[in-house]
């Protein structure tokens, strides 16, 4: 496990800032009744070395002659990472949307390992929740699914923990002169390992000769993207420390079942519902949308089979076109699928992870005022990321996981974030946005929910899941 962040994984700390916190976050809803905190806090102890970046933290090099290090905490109190509290009655799943709301917008102490975990009792029904938060910087979507399912169990019989082998003991804390050092040697070892990085895009020489030209056409691509800015919404204004976070229900059988009527793939269907949910929200808002596209991020995973579990980031991006303007579901669903192919053809995928390879070989001080600059800049609208679960069921203590809902960093004057996991047959839909931008999100709930049906309905599928409760009560959307 290398220390040094990557280029990547160092960016997410440049983007931070008071009101921008760039950690991923998750609510998940169990059944049965919780553990309680000692046992939870114990479950989460025995099984920590099978993680152990979560008992680091970061240690900055002098000067910024470097990324920054994962050094170990020789502090490590995992009663401060591990916190447990309580909804008041009734218990609502909208009580607890809130209450994951305050806990989201909480920045991570960045002298700490960059996690927390919630318990949360109380919930109807008879179930309870686990809200989860890691930095960005040390974790992507997909691999967090990989440490979720360590964590967890796959039966509701606990299996035995691993034998952890000799106890923890912190390795001591480099001296600044030993983090200086050590980055003024790695300084000088950058080129060669520029042209490792470049030939790992590749994987084989085969490869290098036959993808030259497709990176190159890719890198265009993607510096075109990046060039073109998003159109101005009500989604992309500053942004405050405060979110609001909501959810939607979907089946995965019934996205296969619409995408297998339409073509395309699964995330087509999911671009197409959340482009024509947008529509349908600024129109409400009363914003023209007449030949309106917007712009989403879409994160794409070049993590190989070989680094699932591995922590850091292994992401690249494409820049999706959502044509909001398109009022007709079909129509909608075919501007996507045409666009996406067209990306993916294109080799912007491909674009992307060249550029973000080279890109940790830049001065460390001058990729940090990049990542600011760019975090700054509209080139896009939305962040859509779509993650892949498990497709069976996780225990916590013997308790089975019924629901996750995944959660998106917010940047800089980007108001709203789309974040979709399939898990057991689910495909759950977290929405968050800043507190005052996205005032109506629960609206913006419903209508990827309608817009999902209006689909479904085109496809002569039909929906097995139930809409999203309308929120009645104008106090309920007040944290």
């Amino acid at each position: 496990m290398s220390d040094r962040l990557t280029a990547l994984d160092s960016s997410f700390l440049h983007m931070e800032d008071d009101s921008a916190h760039m950690h991923v976050a998750s609510a998940m809803i169990f059944d049965g009744d919780p553990p309680s905190h000692e046992e939870f806090l114990e479950s989460l102890e025995r099984r920590l070395h099978l993680v152990p970046r979560y008992r680091q933290r970061l240690a900055y090099v002098p000067l910024a002659q470097a990324r920054p290090r994962w050094v170990d905490d020789p502090h490590l109190n995992l009663g401060y990472h591990v916190r447990a509290t309580a909804l008041p009655s009734p218990g609502t799943e909208e009580q607890l949307r809130a209450l994951a709301g305050r806990v989201f917008a909480q920045q991570l102490d960045r002298d700490k390992p960059l996690w927390e975990v919630w318990l949360v009792e109380g919930l109807e029904g008879g179930r309870f929740a686990v809200l989860s938060k890691t930095h960005h910087s040390l974790v992507d979507g997909i691999s967090g699914v990989d440490i979720l399912s360590v964590l967890f169990d796959t039966s509701a019989e606990p299996a035995a923990p691993a034998d952890p082998g000799t106890p923890w003991l912190p390795q001591p804390l480099p001296s600044r002169a030993q983090l200086l050092g050590e980055a003024l040697v790695e300084r000088a070892t950058m080129p060669a390992e520029a042209v490792r990085a470049v030939r790992a895009v590749f994987r084989t020489p085969r490869q290098i000769v036959g993808s030259l030209v497709g990176a190159a056409a890719g890198v265009g691509a993607m510096a075109w993207a990046g060039l073109s800015p998003a159109p101005t919404t009500p989604y992309n204004q500053p942004i405050g420390p405060h979110r609001r976070f909501t959810w939607v229900r979907t089946s995965l059988a019934d996205m296969k079942a619409v995408k297998n009527e339409l073509g395309g793939t699964v995330n087509d269907v999911v671009l197409a519902t959340v482009a024509g949910a947008l529509g349908r929200h600024l129109r409400r808002r009363g914003e023209r949308t007449d030949g309106l596209e917007l712009t989403a991020m879409v994160p794409v995973s070049v993590r190989s089979d070989d680094q699932r579990g591995d922590t850091g980031n292994q992401v690249t991006a494409i820049m999706a076109p959502l044509p909001v303007w398109c009022q007709e579901p079909v129509a909608r669903f075919d501007v996507v699928r045409e666009a996406m192919a067209d990306l993916k053809e294109g080799g912007q995928a491909l674009g992307a992870e060249v550029l973000t390879s080279l890109s940790g070989f830049a001065p460390p001080t001058v990729m940090g005022q990049a990542s600011r600059l760019m975090s700054r800049q509209r080139f896009f609208n939305v962040v859509v990321t779509n993650v892949p679960g498990p497709q069976f069921p996780l225990f916590l203590m013997g308790r089975e996981a019924l629901d996750p809902f995944p959660m998106v960093p917010l940047a800089k004057n980007q108001g709203l974030g789309v974040a979709i996991i399939s898990y057991n047959g689910h495909m759950n839909f977290g929405l968050v946005g800043d507190f005052d931008v996205m005032y109506d999100i629960d609206d913006l709930a419903r209508d990827i929910y309608v817009s999902l049906a209006e689909l479904a309905d085109a496809a002569g599928v039909e929906l097995t899941t139930q809409p999203p409760p309308v929120v009645r009560d104008e106090m309920a959307r007040v944290v």
